[in-house]
């Protein structure tokens, strides 16, 4: 009776024995197949993200290419508006035509550079303003920042906001105006545009509104966290303001 007990035990051993081999031998089996997949999945994140730096990369290019013949167009019509400034116009069309052809293809250019141009292309566009008309323009520029000619800024960025204060300004009503405010303070740039819009209904145009989107594409792209766009209409005059934490994106591009 005794001996049966025994094998009794020793198969109840044996059993529990063979059920912690078999469990270990799972659960071993199982973290491989985890651990795999793991480092399956951080190889498919990493080529994933490769693959969208490209695409945006390409889209970038692309707004690029559709970007700056439009610019031309624009500038041009505003210098031959008015032909008795040709001198003035032709020195700012010029460093304006340096800047598009030479450093926009840059991916970044500095603070200085881009306020430089934007600056250049307000003065472009006044040509076709009344002497009378009431603009505004205000610029508080801290040159010592330590991001001022540090290459942190998508070049043309100012372009859309400049440019759509002038097309779209009622400049017949009495109290139209432009107002342009640029500043950059404490790593922090901002532009500020406010004008009275026009009343007119003007039926929307093949390819009209691009500039709009690309505006709006590029700082998505780039700066993603690190800027704020706000667009308001109240009482006919339209405003848009622009923030960039150009010093934050700097230190994320220095140590990423």
């Amino acid at each position: 009776m005794e001996g049966n007990l025994y094998l009794i035990q020793d198969y109840l051993i044996f059993i529990g024995v063979f059920a912690i081999f078999f469990f270990l031998t799972v659960a071993i089996y199982l973290f491989s197949q985890n651990q795999r997949l793991k480092n399956k999945n951080f190889r498919l994140f990493e080529t994933n993200k490769i693959i969208e730096q490209k695409l945006n990369e390409v889209q970038l290019e692309h707004i690029g290419t559709k970007l700056n013949p439009h610019l031309f167009k624009n500038i041009l019509n505003s210098v031959q508006s008015h032909a008795y400034q040709t001198y003035m116009s032709l020195d700012k069309l010029a460093n304006v035509l340096d800047y598009i052809l030479y450093e926009s293809n840059n991916k970044f250019v500095s603070p200085k550079e881009e306020l430089n141009f934007a600056l250049s292309l307000i003065e472009i566009n006044k040509i076709k303003v009344n002497p009378l008309f009431d603009f505004r323009i205000k610029s508080k520029i801290d040159k010592s920042d330590s991001i001022f000619e540090e290459k942190v800024f998508a070049p043309l960025i100012s372009v859309d906001l400049i440019e759509n204060a002038f097309k779209h300004t009622d400049f017949l009503a009495q109290d139209s105006f432009i107002s342009i405010q640029l500043e950059l303070d404490n790593r922090i740039f901002s532009m500020k545009v406010s004008n009275k819009a026009s009343l007119k209904n003007i039926l929307p145009k093949e390819n009209s509104g691009f500039g709009s989107q690309s505006l709006d594409q590029r700082l998505k792209m780039i700066y993603n966290d690190f800027y704020t766009l706000q667009k308001n209409s109240k009482n006919g005059i339209f405003t848009a303001e622009l923030t960039i934490n150009l010093g934050e994106f700097y230190d994320k591009m220095r140590y990423s």
